[in-house]
């Protein structure tokens, strides 16, 4: 069979970094980093659907800690060195060796998501839904579709979900959170039915999110407001975080989702959170075992009143803290502190406010590399 690797949109080629980082050793006599630790499972390649990542690892570090690594005494002078965003953007955007090992998933002749050979295996089960199609050759080679007799979204909906909530029974999809992403080839294409979200990366869907970096100017300085994930979260507990951000589900645009977003996490209302500004997006590729992860992140900035202080309103943050953004992007450089698609949108704002030179070795490398995925 051929590969299915050419289905795949092209990925970034993180030479450029490698690149980088022998150019930059030979330019500079500056100390290496230094990185504070943090207690992060190890990244697992296994084929197991209900591994364990360090995404599930509860996280031990304090405000303190944050505080103590952002100092700029507790490094040599490093504003300059992106070897530590570069780091962020590869934590983003794993795996690309692995793609041949999915399978297209195919509705209506377009692709619009990607299974792993392993967990289609499970999906062959359900024969009246997902058929499979061993095709050598033509437009997409072996794939996945669905049965033609479910005609509409509402019909497939109902019977993937079915499934998914099977799947989910015998903790091949861990999580189930009865919440449903819609599922398309692109943002603006037609919804072909809708998954429930944690199926979403074993399914290789396209997601997309909202995430809002929130400021406040005061003396001639720019502080961002980080919040820090509750630990009973079931993804990145205990990380660092945008002071507002989510997953953008069916039937609510990116504007009033935000703005739903703002109230529930940050305790920010309407007519303040009305004034977010949109700013582009930023997307990455993710394999790891039989997920695949394709986010697009709209991005949005907020300026807040200096007197404002968030209050999280549905228990899913343990607090938050005003930070220097310079000493924001000391931690994001130094630390795995960030929940890791965190880190591309600050580095994203970073970029947009000017902390972030053009006289910066690999600049226009490190600005591309924030559109790694298939930002459509």
């Amino acid at each position: 069979m051929a590969s299915n690797a050419h289905h795949i949109p092209q990925r970034i080629r993180f030479s450029l970094a490698s690149l980088y980082n022998c150019k930059a050793s030979h330019a500079s006599a500056k100390t290496s980093i230094t990185t504070f630790p943090v207690r992060l499972l190890p990244t697992a390649r296994s084929v197991s659907a209900a591994s364990m990542s360090y995404s599930t690892c509860s996280s031990t570090f304090t405000w303190d800690d944050v505080v103590r690594v952002s100092q700029p005494e507790y490094s040599p002078d490093d504003s300059s060195d992106l070897h530590g965003y570069f780091e962020k953007i590869k934590n983003c955007n794993r795996g690309s060796e692995l793609q041949s090992e999915f399978l297209p998933f195919i509705i209506e002749g377009r692709v619009v998501g990607y299974i792993h050979n392993g967990f289609a295996s499970h999906l062959r089960r359900y024969d009246d839904v997902f058929v499979f199609s061993e095709k050598n050759g033509g437009r997409f080679g072996s794939h996945v579709t669905l049965n033609s007799k479910l005609r509409t979204a509402e019909e497939r909906t109902k019977a993937v979900g079915e499934i998914v909530k099977c799947l989910g029974e015998e903790e091949l999809i861990p999580g189930i959170r009865n919440e449903l992403y819609p599922v398309s080839s692109s943002f603006d294409a037609p919804i072909f039915f809708s998954l429930e979200r944690a199926a979403a990366p074993y399914f290789g869907i396209k997601v997309y999110g909202v995430q809002m970096n929130g400021y406040v100017e005061k003396g001639g300085q720019k502080f961002l407001w980080i919040g820090k994930r509750s630990q009973v979260k079931p993804t990145y507990p205990g990380m660092l975080d945008q002071l507002v951000a989510g997953g953008l589900p069916r039937d609510i645009t990116c504007g009033e989702n935000l703005i739903k977003e703002c109230e529930e996490e940050a305790g920010i209302p309407r007519p303040v959170s009305s004034g977010a500004l949109p700013v582009g997006a930023v997307s990455y590729m993710d394999i790891d075992g039989f997920s695949y992860k394709r986010d697009v992140l709209f991005c949005y900035d907020l300026k807040l009143p200096e007197d404002f202080v968030p209050k999280n309103q549905d228990g899913e943050v343990e607090g938050f803290q005003l930070i220097p953004v310079t000493h924001v992007a000391n931690v994001i450089r130094r630390t795995e502190f960030f929940k890791p698609n965190c880190s591309l949108v600050i580095i994203d704002f970073l970029f947009r406010h000017g902390y972030i030179c053009p006289e910066y070795f690999g600049y226009l490398d490190l600005l591309q590399s924030l559109r790694s995925g298939d930002c459509s």
